[in-house]
């Protein structure tokens, strides 16, 4: 065999012999361009059995996106991730349980559920819900970055009932006073007056013979109502439109 003969022979047997990369090396997965050296979102999975958060878990940790904690860790989720079949009064304590345990948002994978238990989940503090059988990898990342940057997601069917809800909800709660979401009663208007003649809270009080805690929530149910900043936005507002 000649010299020329042994090389090719030790090329192709190098070829043959050559090791995989290791996961995470340099061959390995790449992890996207716009994710590198951004840490991923801090989740805790919580689920009624192993099996059901395993299934989850074992998705999950194949995705740079997310961060997954511990138990001893959950305290420090962004995101808070229920697996369960059904939702049951079991789960609907969970839910309370968690709201209160937990700065992060909260999300529900579901395997049934009817549209009746809308507002309960949403008094539960659940911002975002998703169907077991539509929980793919991607749709389950998807959610879990939707509620770490303040989104909500919700599948089209129950979203439509939370529109209804909504609009169930305006007729029966304002329109029996002959209210809109956009309108003021005589007290609100009153003490938007006050604050836009420049007054704080104790003189509001003092001039309508209210607590002061009375006309901090009646103020901040005029903000939240009409979706607004702060006091100085909702005076502007009222102006605007001829309110007060």
């Amino acid at each position: 065999m000649t010299s020329t003969d042994t090389t090719r022979e030790e090329a192709v047997t190098n070829r043959r012999t050559r090791v995989a990369p290791r996961p995470g090396s340099a061959a390995g997965p790449r992890v996207p361009e716009q994710l590198r050296g951004r840490r991923g979102v801090r989740v805790a999975v919580y689920a009624e059995d192993l099996i059901l958060q395993t299934g989850v878990v074992q998705q999950l940790r194949q995705r740079p996106e997310v961060e997954l904690l511990s138990e001893s860790e959950a305290g420090r989720a962004e995101v808070s991730l229920l697996v369960v079949d059904a939702l049951t009064e079991t789960v609907t304590e969970h839910l309370r349980r968690l709201r209160l345990a937990t700065s992060g948002r909260i999300g529900l994978v579901v395997g049934h559920f009817e549209a009746g238990g809308l507002q309960t989940i949403v008094e539960c503090g659940v911002a975002a819900v998703l169907r077991r059988s539509e929980a793919d990898q991607d749709r389950l990342v998807h959610l879990i970055t939707a509620l770490a940057n303040g989104e909500g997601v919700m599948p089209g069917d129950l979203l439509g009932e939370l529109l209804d809800r909504i609009g169930m909800l305006q007729r029966t709660m304002l329109d029996g006073r002959g209210l809109t979401l956009s309108t003021l009663t005589a007290r609100e208007a009153e003490m938007l007056k006050l604050v836009a003649e420049g007054f704080d809270t104790s003189e509001i009080a003092a001039k309508t013979s209210y607590s002061e805690r009375t006309v901090k929530n009646v103020l901040h149910e005029i903000i939240t109502r009409l979706g607004l900043r702060n006091r100085a936005h909702a005076v502007g507002y009222a102006m605007r439109r001829g309110l007060i």
